[in-house]
């Protein structure tokens, strides 16, 4: 999703936000630790929805072209158009609550596109629950968290509300995560094609996502890993906290976020080593042998048992 070279570019024309982001971003050095505190109490506000990453053109064009895939899982390649009518074109996996989205080198404009970066959406599955986050990040010391709106335009050039989306700052290196919470303009909308409410408020994950992954063997995401800088990690852990999540350091360095059925673990690395390093996939089914197969720099390993695992080249 570009949402984050959109709101960056939104910020700079506008002064009296930026003394905000010389506050956000500091405020994200000082709260790099917040892991070690203990879990906020209550239920979990965000959940992994999806997250991307920026692959080498090799790997991000064999994956566009696999034939596997497209039986492995509900796979699509497909162009977006959002908010200020920015495009972009991504290769998805689509489970039943989450999906994983890859580019190749490029595919994004400016830093957002440059090898190695990436982005992760947390969500909301009972509606005013971002607005609970919200407060929760000025609790933890983001005096400013950063609101966007996102919209969807169909084909017909008038846009859809989405989705709401809050960022702890605009600020960011390779890497970033937001806060999201789906919109009942959009569910309401036909041409979603979304599901039904399941109960009052419901703006949840499985609404959102089709039930084609039943046709294919992939189902979810349970586990996603990637390097990013130290800024960048400063300035998700807050977020992950806040949607209540259970973190605990690593001993690199980085943040393990645990808790809602997909476990999210950061790296730390320089800058010139960020990027996607695993993906852990459930299957709908499981399966009797193991089958490996290579995607460019990447190599997907599915079974035995229920689970796969997708790991990526560190460089290409």
């Amino acid at each position: 999703m570009l949402i984050r070279r959109k709101l960056r570019m939104l910020m700079v024309l506008t002064a009296t936000l930026a003394v905000t982001l010389v506050g956000t971003a500091t405020t994200g050095v000082r709260t790099a630790r917040a892991e070690q505190a203990p879990p906020l109490p209550g239920r979990q506000l965000l959940f992994y929805n999806h997250a991307y990453g920026v692959l080498d053109r090799e790997t991000a064009d064999a994956i566009e072209h696999s034939a596997y895939l497209r039986d492995f899982a509900n796979f699509q390649v497909r162009t977006t158009t959002g908010a200020g009518g920015q495009k972009w074109t991504g290769r998805y996996l689509l489970g039943r609550e989450t999906y994983l989205e890859l580019f190749g080198v490029g595919d994004l404009p400016g830093q957002d596109g440059v090898l190695g970066a990436g982005g992760m959406g947390i969500s909301a599955e009972r509606a005013g629950d971002l607005a609970t986050v919200t407060q929760r990040l000025r609790d933890l010391g983001i005096a400013n968290p950063v609101p966007f709106r996102q919209t969807r335009d169909f084909g017909d050039g008038v846009p859809v509300p989405w989705f709401d989306a809050v960022f702890t700052t605009t600020q960011y290196d390779a890497f970033g995560a937001w806060g999201m919470e789906y919109l009942p303009e959009y569910f309401a909308d036909p041409r979603s094609r979304t599901e039904p409410a399941a109960y009052p408020g419901d703006v949840g994950r499985e609404r959102y996502l089709s039930d084609d992954y039943q046709k294919h063997l992939m189902r979810d995401v349970t586990g996603f890993r990637i390097a990013v800088t130290e800024r960048d990690l400063a300035n998700t852990v807050p977020l992950l906290r806040a949607g209540g999540f259970v973190l605990r350091p690593t001993g690199d360095g980085g943040t393990l976020a645990e808790r809602g059925g997909t476990t999210i673990r950061l790296d730390v690395a320089p800058q010139d080593q960020i990027g996607l390093r695993q993906i852990d996939l459930s299957l709908n089914r499981p399966v009797a042998q193991r089958h490996e197969e290579r995607l460019g720099r990447s190599t997907l390993v599915v079974g035995p048992g229920p689970r796969a695992v997708w790991t990526f080249g560190l460089r290409g």
